[in-house]
């Protein structure tokens, strides 16, 4: 038995009705089920602030994970990212203050999770992933249209990530 896992679960939409999409409502099924197959248990960091409608998409994952029955005490908000690389650098900073040493977990959907991997390895962690199930869309442009996102997307966050190192933060 190793040091407890930490599961970071990446954002998506929130509703404006204040409930979650279906893309966030799986990744948290995803990190739920997974975290439940852990010894020892995990620490939960939902990661996304308030997007175009409220609350926080941490706080609805939080809520989420809750109702599965994961306990308050192994969840640990982070509501301010608004994307990929705020939300690895903020729950970085979470888990040095914690003083965790062990793996982190990636839950997002299979299309973004090289790129968060990515971030989370450059950040310093051994970094997996966890990917929901998700039924195939019969819309050929909304499966490109995300996997092209992350196309770009990788590049970008790669020179931020170049740019803030030569800047020293």
């Amino acid at each position: 038995m190793g040091a407890p896992a930490a599961i970071i679960i990446f954002g998506a939409a929130v509703r404006p009705d204040g409930l979650p999409s279906n893309a966030l409502r799986r990744r948290v099924e995803a990190a739920a089920r997974a975290g439940e197959a852990m010894d020892p248990k995990p620490l939960y960091l939902p990661t996304g602030g308030v997007g175009r409608h409220g609350p926080a998409e941490a706080e609805v994952m939080a809520r989420l994970l809750r109702a599965t029955g994961v306990p308050a005490a192994r969840i640990v908000e982070e509501p301010t990212a608004t994307d990929t690389l705020s939300s690895v650098r903020a729950c970085a900073a979470i888990l040095r203050a914690r003083g965790h040493d062990g793996p982190v977990f990636a839950a997002s959907n299979a299309y973004h999770l090289p790129r968060c991997r990515m971030l989370l390895l450059l950040s310093g962690w051994r970094a997996g992933g966890i990917a929901p199930q998700v039924p195939a869309s019969r819309d050929w442009r909304r499966r490109w249209f995300w996997r092209l996102r992350e196309v770009l997307a990788f590049p970008y966050d790669l020179a931020l990530v170049a740019w803030h190192r030569l800047r020293g933060r």
